[in-house]
């Protein structure tokens, strides 16, 4: 891509590298700019993808950081490389939370929100949407996301409403939604069903309680975790093969406290191994009871009121709350002498409101449902047959089993926020289903649904609905299907399969291949402390992505997250690591600052391969094969990979020995200086532009500094020069690289500074084909030329490829080597003392008979380890001379 506009002039950068004082200037710039916006008529290759759409009471947690790093990244790389990009932001009405939020700020008023009423109640859900609502928004900008903000959508915009009430009447007339009593999760706080997203499961302490039903021959013993539940049983069923029961099957039998009888019936579900092998069945309060219900036909009871009391049971126990009638019922069958056994505490695993956090109820209610037999084996055959591709590609297994068995949707929320149910029922029993553009039923008796949609409806519309579906938009044209969806696995079974389903249904009228929602689903894990544990604030090793930006920079915290990216994998993070990232930050910032110092400009064109350095060929190799690897590895979603490649070629060849051959080459002056410095604007242009996406910020200022143009944002994509690599020259430089390496070891080995400069020898470069870099080699390894009453005192060997160097130092006056030797023996008796005690341990059998292979295999190791550290003290004492 080209730039827009004329080319800025070139910027001074500061002397240091102060993220705060500079991102919020460059992010305005870029919006200023329109860079992030989309033009749906362009004839550029479309680029699309559309943002899980946070909730609106949310702040930018480090699952969102991870995400949205991810998804501006191959947002930002598209658009250098030519594409139409779309990355399209929004906020998600979030249903239940807001409620909640709302609720609970009335009652801090002292308003019961049912005496407000359902339109005042709404007055005030907006309003505190216009002044609270969002948050994450601006939060987004700190973090550098370039979505499109002239497309910015909220799912209940009128757009959006339009577009769920259009999808939920077409549904209906097609037969796939309908109205049914049946289990659902139950919110008492809330007073709704909820999602079975909206439900955690988590371990708790509960009791296990085992009671007889019956006396005498016809006694049954039968346990529970929920005590409470058993005033509306209405059978006890046990399998049809039990022979302890075949006798009983098919009659009746006495339910403590309620007066009741009730059958006994077979069922195969029973498992006649656990337990007593008899089961209570109470079916409007438990899924698999109710499966039974329905398979026998049994009454279905709901013995629990919206909010959790025990309800019309006719008992005394009408009115107590839930857990208060679980000891109360618990104390009654005591009494009765019917309690047979009590496990306490019986962990167990109950599932939990994610908003309210109290334990969810089963109960049988009213609801609307969507029929997902058809849509679900849509959703299926699409990525089975490569229309959808999951990545990583093993991950295709855990949506096939959640997409092939999935049951009925309810999608009603017992609320008044959110997208009101479009049905109206008559005076007479008619029920009428009415369209956005249609007028709904007026006279006396037609009353609207109380209910809204669940929020995941909405939502699962969210790739086309955003674009202005139904109607056929410019930007549905263009940018759907989208063309990938970034997202956890963790919402896989959820989310993207209700935007499949719906997808799929809603734009039925295409090609099937043009229908999918997204051509390509990249899942990501999860952020999990360095540990590897996963983050909560229970456990107090929770995150917050702004304070990480407020102490490193934005650029350290994305180099950070992408670096942990791999495919379909947790991700590791810790402080530790944004630190070492920011010090990776500096080090370019101090690369780039060195370069300009040198007057050393992105060219117009490399000077010709022939007048250049081996060090400059090298270079150049390594940068071209750097590009092409890195995107190899972005275009299979190898986000860590590609960062950590990134990572080393900066700082391990470009920054630690090509900048530093090249402070040599400058010095030279002439044409090599001209040279190098086109070879080193060169190399960091590229750099720049392939850390851009990753590293937003830094690599603005530092390119617009090095390049005078306007803005790497719309900067062309480096592609690789093509040019046959010198692998000669490769080598050459390689051997330059060890050379060094092993004299600085050589130099630390006997005590030098690391910028004490001595005299030294070198023999053998010539036969190693490394003489034309000895300048460089001596300015390296801070070695100067011998003087006439040169003589060595200590030497070295180095074997390369093509023969051996020899080094050889004078240490006179270099090193004092009284403390030298202290500094030795001390070390050596250190080593020695490591040495025994390994020893002790491995000489006895006690220990490398009964520790673990893996730890005896660790003190072996240390013991390798000290045997070499104690040969190397002692040759380092051999070759000082007497004090």
């Amino acid at each position: 891509m080209t730039q827009t506009s004329p080319a800025a002039q070139p910027r001074e950068l500061p002397s240091t590298w102060n993220p705060a004082d500079v991102e919020a200037e460059l992010y305005q710039r870029w919006v200023d700019a329109g860079y992030f916006e989309a033009d749906p008529n362009s004839d550029r290759p479309p680029f699309s993808l559309v943002i899980p759409p946070p909730n609106v009471t949310g702040s930018l947690h480090i699952g969102h950081a991870f995400e949205h790093t991810l998804m501006d990244l191959l947002t930002r790389r598209r658009r250098m490389q030519g594409y139409e990009a779309l990355w399209l932001p929004g906020m998600d009405h979030a249903s239940i939370a807001v409620q909640a939020l709302v609720e609970r700020q009335l009652q801090e008023e002292g308003i019961d929100h049912r005496e407000l009423g359902r339109e005042k109640f709404l007055e005030r859900v907006w309003q505190w949407k216009e002044q609270h609502g969002g948050a994450i928004l601006s939060q987004m900008r700190r973090l550098g996301d370039g979505v499109d903000w002239s497309r910015e959508r909220f799912t209940m915009d009128a757009g959006l409403s339009r577009a769920v009430n259009t999808m939920f009447k077409r549904l209906y007339e097609d037969g796939l939604i309908y109205r049914a009593e049946q289990l659902v999760n139950w919110s008492p706080e809330m007073r709704t069903a909820i999602s079975d997203i909206e439900v955690e499961h988590r371990e708790v302490e509960g009791e296990l309680v085992t009671m007889r039903y019956g006396d005498g021959d016809a006694a049954l013993e039968v346990a529970t975790t929920r005590v409470e539940t058993m005033l509306g049983d209405t059978a006890v069923a046990v399998h049809p093969e039990d022979e302890r029961y075949e006798h009983l099957i098919g009659t009746e039998i006495e339910l403590p406290l309620t007066g009741r009888s009730i059958p006994i019936v077979a069922d195969e579900h029973v498992d006649p191994e656990f337990g007593s092998g008899a089961v209570k069945v109470t079916p409007a309060h438990d899924p698999n009871d109710f499966e039974i219900g329905r398979r026998h036909d049994l009454p279905m009871p709901t013995v629990m009121d919206e909010r959790g009391r025990i309800a019309d049971t006719g008992t005394r126990f009408d009115g107590m709350d839930r857990f208060e009638a679980r000891e109360a019922v618990r104390e009654a069958l005591r009494a009765e002498g019917r309690i047979v056994a009590e496990k306490r505490p019986y962990v167990h695993s109950v599932g939990h409101s994610s908003r309210s956090k109290e334990p969810i109820e089963p109960r049988l209610s009213m609801q609307w449902f969507v029929k997902v037999g058809p849509l679900a084996e849509a959703a299926g055959d699409a990525v089975r047959d490569g229309r959808v591709e999951v990545h990583p590609p093993e991950l295709a297994k855990r949506y096939f089993d959640w997409i092939d068995n999935l049951h009925d949707w309810a999608i009603s929320r017992q609320m008044w926020w959110g997208h009101r149910i479009p049905i109206w029922y008559g005076p007479n029993g008619e029920v009428v289903c009415v369209g956005p553009d249609e007028r709904p039923p007026e006279g006396e008796g037609w009353r609207q649904d109380e209910d809204v949609l669940d929020t995941w409806f909405s939502s699962g519309l969210w790739p086309f609905s955003t674009m202005g579906w139904p109607d056929d938009t410019p930007d549905l044209r263009k940018f759907y299907p989208t063309s990938v969806l970034v997202t956890g696995y963790d919402i896989l079974f959820f989310w993207v399969a209700r935007m499949m389903m719906l997808g799929l249904y809603g734009m039925s009228d295409r090609a099937p291949e043009e229908a999918v929602p997204f051509r390509r689903i990249a899942l990501h894990g999860i952020v999990r402390d360095k540990h590897g544990k996963k983050m909560s604030k229970s456990s107090g090793n929770t995150v917050d992505p702004l304070q990480w930006i407020d102490t490193y920079g934005t650029d350290a915290v994305r180099f950070t997250l992408a670096r942990g990216a791999n495919p379909g994998a947790d991700a590791p993070m810790s402080d530790e690591w944004v630190a070492g990232a920011r010090s990776f930050v500096t080090k370019l910032f101090n690369a780039t600052k060195f370069a300009l110092g040198k007057e050393a400009f992105a060219p117009e064109r490399l000077p010709d391969r022939e007048t250049l350095t081996d060090a400059d060929r090298w270079i150049l190799d390594r940068c071209d094969a750097l590009v092409t690897e890195v995107d190899e590895l972005l275009e299979d979603f190898q986000f860590a990979k590609s960062v950590e490649a990134l990572y080393h070629f900066t700082w391990d060849e470009f920054c630690d020995w090509y900048v530093e051959l090249s402070k040599v080459q400058l010095d030279e002056g002439g044409e090599r200086a001209e040279s190098t410095r086109a070879v080193l604007g060169h190399v960091l242009d590229v750099l720049l532009r392939l850390l851009h996406p990753t590293i937003p910020f830094v690599t603005e200022a530092l390119w617009t500094a090095l390049t005078g143009r306007e803005s790497v944002v719309i900067a062309e994509w480096p592609t690789p020069e093509g040019t046959p690599a010198d692998t000669a020259a490769a080598e050459r430089i390689d051997a330059v690289r060890k050379l060094v390496t092993e004299i600085r070891r050589f130099r630390a080995d006997q005590g030098l500074k690391p910028n004490q400069k001595v005299a030294a020898e070198l023999a053998g470069i010539e036969a190693v084909g490394i003489a034309e870099h000895e300048a460089a080699i001596r300015t390296l390894a801070k070695l100067t030329e011998p003087g006439d009453n040169f003589g060595a005192s200590s030497s070295m060997r180095v074997g390369l490829q093509d023969g051996e160097v020899a080094v050889g130092v004078d240490l006179s006056g270099a090193v004092d080597i009284a403390a030298e030797r202290n500094r030795l023996a001390k070390d050596l008796e250190a080593a020695q003392k490591e040495l025994s005690g390994t020893e002790q341990k491995l000489n006895n059998p006690s220990f490398t008979e009964k520790a673990p292979a893996e730890v005896v295999d660790k003190i072996r190791s240390r013991r390798e380890s000290a045997l070499a550290e104690i040969e190397r003290i002692n040759t380092r004492l051999e070759s000082l001379p007497e004090a």
